[in-house]
């Protein structure tokens, strides 16, 4: 499947910018299943400084914000080609060691909750496991837009019953690294059946499973990834993924808008 992407982020400054500096990572990659046919980025009230991949093999783009300016606009857009896979990304590779994944981080951080939660999983084997978590987490958090906060850990969102995307990501991923399985955060896009504007981008887990390598878990649609998700960033939790980073100096008080349209191309073959 083809699937075209745009995806505008906004941001409006109460004073003017002095200096700043934004890390995005919106460029999603060619890997196995999915091929970028094309892609451009465009800024408006700063520029592209350099491009670069992160320890995660992430493509990053640095931008600057030109001093003075009270808006800086960031637009990425591009066709991405999806081949099924049944969720299955294959063999780790790159310079990050596997076991690095199995280290947990202050989002995904495991408590009482957590730790009854994978007690309530162990005796299986591996890939039925998962499967079995996966429907587990979205019975215990529901997805519920609005509720959350971006520190919230994964304890304190099994405490609370309720979360977005990243959320449940994160209760799957610090689960599963308490089974023993090293596990990662992916952040990407994602084809709604109902609609092509969105909000915000897509976020899943993937567990790397002896024999297969690395297979994704999208505990908000209780499905392992198909032909209609993108896979951009992955990292230990969602910042290592997050779509926009940085720090600046100057513009006091700001307002953030993010629009992004996922759609399929015309004409576009199944694979």
């Amino acid at each position: 499947m083809r699937l075209t992407i745009a995806h505008e982020t906004r941001y409006s400054f109460s004073e003017p910018v002095r200096y700043g500096l934004q890390q995005m990572r919106k460029l999603p990659k060619s890997y196995r299943n999915q091929r970028v046919v094309n892609w451009t980025t465009s800024v408006t009230g700063g520029q592209k400084e350099v491009q670069y991949e992160d320890q995660h093999r992430n493509t990053v783009e640095l931008i600057s914000i030109a001093p003075g300016e009270t808006e800086l606009m960031l637009r990425s857009e591009g066709e991405v080609e999806v081949e099924e896979n049944n969720g299955v990304i294959g063999p780790h590779c790159g310079l990050t060691p596997l076991w690095l994944f199995d280290r947990q981080t202050a989002q995904t951080k495991p408590g009482p909750h957590v730790r009854e939660l994978a007690r309530s999983l162990q005796g299986r084997d591996t890939l039925d496991q998962m499967h079995a978590l996966m429907s587990a987490v979205g019975k215990a958090v529901a997805y519920t837009q609005g509720t959350s906060k971006p520190d919230w850990s994964a304890e304190k969102v099994l405490d609370a019953g309720k979360g977005v995307c990243s959320d449940q990501a994160h209760v799957f991923i610090s689960v599963a690294r308490v089974l023993g399985h090293p596990a990662r955060y992916v952040s990407g896009y994602l084809m709604l059946d109902d609609r092509e504007s969105q909000d915000a981008m897509h976020g899943w887990a993937e567990v790397h499973v002896d024999a297969l390598g690395w297979v994704g878990f999208d505990v908000s649609n209780d499905q392992s990834p198909d032909t209609r998700y993108v896979r951009v960033a992955t990292g230990l939790d969602y910042a290592d993924a997050a779509p926009v980073t940085g720090t600046r100096t100057g513009g006091e008080e700001e307002s953030l808008s993010v629009a992004i349209e996922v759609a399929q191309q015309m004409g576009g073959q199944e694979q």
